[in-house]
């Protein structure tokens, strides 16, 4: 007869943490991709982005649209968000989508400051729907516009130099 599954008794296995760093990782470059070629204002993540953002600004109002609450959406206070109180008002934000959203609780990558790339020192792990709250707010508040412009930048470049050598 098998007992109850305890996680916080469960060991972390090298190879399962290594294929969800690879996962993350995968996540992290397909909205990358996403952010280079969409114009992020109106890309949705979720069926449910309106419903979150509503949600976000009630539960976290000071992540409101305006400076500060932009300034707190461009760059995650994480020591706030992994503080007991942190946990807690997360937690009770996150379970609301159990059922709703898929994956809603898996681990993923955000950048900790909207005005960077990801990179080893911008990039924190959250759960999938703190990514959504922290992204769908960034996209719609023009945080994120600087990536698409950027790579169009450097397509341009890239054209004009290989139309350069011909």
């Amino acid at each position: 007869m098998t007992s109850e599954f305890d996680a916080n008794r469960a060991q972390n296995l090298p190879e399962i943490e290594k294929q969800m760093a690879v996962k993350c990782v995968e996540h992290a470059q397909t909205y990358w991709n996403l952010l280079e070629k969409l114009d992020a204002r109106s890309l949705r993540l979720t069926k449910l982005d309106d419903d979150i953002y509503a949600h976000m600004l009630d539960a976290f109002p000071e992540l409101a649209e305006g400076a500060a609450g932009d300034a707190a959406v461009g760059k995650i206070d994480e020591e706030e968000m992994k503080s007991e109180s942190g946990k807690t008002r997360w937690r009770e934000f996150i379970a609301r989508y159990e059922g709703k959203v898929t994956d809603y609780n898996f681990g993923t990558l955000i950048r900790t400051d909207a005005s960077e790339e990801y990179t080893q020192f911008n990039t924190t792990f959250v759960t999938r729907m703190q990514f959504y709250v922290y992204e769908i707010a960034r996209n719609r508040r023009g945080l994120n516009d600087w990536v698409r412009t950027k790579a169009q930048k450097e397509a341009e470049e890239e054209k004009a130099k290989k139309k350069g050598k011909k």
